[in-house]
């Protein structure tokens, strides 16, 4: 196993971090605990020692899987880290509460790494309004948490601001891949955090697996260059080369993913990918992008719609859908902008006026599209390119 320094708090963290969101399952929809077990004592024993969960993962099972399979001295060979679900903090009072619950359920006395789970500009006011900061140094201070932190969802502008607010973070995670290199944190949010040396983890670095399972197009790029490695290992040495990457969660669900990923990041070293190689993952990104049906650059001169609607946001999560060949997500992700945006920002709003296709540099034509995108994300028709 590979170890690198994690930001200015000097531990040394394994490259590969255990994801405790996708342990295997039995037929009744709960952790498959003997084989979850295996597979985390493997892990470890190969050297892995950074093991992340969160409050909500397998519907509050998995913290108190982990307080079962790390007593007997398993508990002191890693950094365990887990998060605050913000949205279940409705007072400061709560923070203490939900803290000592999950304390109870880990079965320790301290939590290595303790995040505010996914952070958006909304939620980073709310929390930071009830007090968070204030209570995070106080249990800091108490040797209850030994480093704080966050994980993020949002725009480079927030994340930004979230890192300037407070001079005492210790830690954040993105979700970064060679996918989302501009994509909410991003590239940028990356080499931010890294200056102000915080430690950074990488979540989602095989996009829920569409990255480890790509089209065949895709796979034909990796398949015929010299080097051979599976598109999982290609991608997680893609984030590995990276100096400012800690370390790369993997949620893994099968002992076979468990010993690839292991080895692969056995394999891992910064600054050590070929031109080459780099020169690779371009073809791989610009043959992702021409699958996607709609040429939209996210520009945002077709804005504002009359009727409300978020045109690019529309355009970004069909394509995505398409791309990755998972219409299923993009529906999701279509409900969730329509409840949090607003019925009218999505393409079911269209009225088609047609105000914004004069706008458009790269002459989409916009009315055109959004019934269409309504149809496959808002009706759940299939999609005919």
């Amino acid at each position: 196993m590979k170890y690198r320094l994690f930001g200015k708090l000097g531990w040394q963290v394994s490259v590969l971090g255990f994801g405790c969101m996708r342990f295997p399952k039995t037929e009744a929809g709960r952790i498959d605990v003997p084989a979850a077990e295996r597979m985390v004592k493997y892990a470890v024993e190969q050297g892995v020692n950074y093991l992340d969960t969160a409050y909500v993962y397998h519907e509050g099972e998995s913290e108190h899987f982990l307080g079962e399979i790390l007593k007997g001295g398993w508990r002191q060979k890693v950094h365990l880290a887990t998060k605050l679900p913000c949205w279940e903090a409705k007072t400061p009072l709560d923070f203490d509460r939900l803290l000592n619950e999950q304390l109870q359920k880990l079965q320790t006395d301290y939590i290595d790494v303790y995040l505010l789970h996914a952070l958006d500009g909304q939620s980073w006011q709310r929390m930071r309004g009830l007090g968070v900061l204030e209570w995070l140094c106080k249990i800091k201070t108490e040797g209850k948490v030994r480093a704080i932190g966050f994980s993020f969802h949002d725009c480079f502008e927030v994340f930004k601001e979230i890192i300037d607010a407070y001079e005492d973070w210790d830690v954040c995670q993105i979700q970064y891949n060679y996918m989302n290199q501009n994509y909410q944190a991003g590239t940028r949010g990356l080499e931010y955090a890294a200056a102000r040396r915080l430690g950074v983890v990488i979540m989602e670095p095989l996009l829920g697996g569409k990255l480890a399972n790509p089209p065949q197009r895709i796979c034909h790029l990796f398949e015929t260059f010299p080097r051979k490695a599976s598109p999982a290992e290609w991608s997680l040495q893609w984030l590995w080369n990276r100096t400012e990457v800690s370390v790369v969660l993997s949620g893994m669900s099968s002992m076979e993913q468990v010993a690839e990923n292991v080895r692969s990041a056995s394999r891992s070293a910064p600054e050590s990918m070929s031109r080459e190689e780099l020169v690779l993952f371009e073809k791989v990104q610009k043959t992702f992008e021409a699958i996607a049906p709609v040429p939209c650059t996210a520009c945002g001169y077709c804005l504002p719609c009359p009727s409300g609607v978020n045109i690019p946001e529309n355009f970004s999560v069909f394509n995505k859908g398409v791309m990755y060949d998972d219409l299923e997500a993009a529906r999701w992700e279509y409900q969730s902008l329509k409840q949090n945006q607003g019925e009218a920002s999505v393409a079911e709003a269209c009225i088609q006026c047609g105000t914004c296709e004069p706008k458009c540099p790269q002459k989409i034509a916009i009315s055109q599209w959004m019934p269409r995108i309504d149809a496959v994300l808002g009706k759940g028709q299939t999609y005919n390119p």
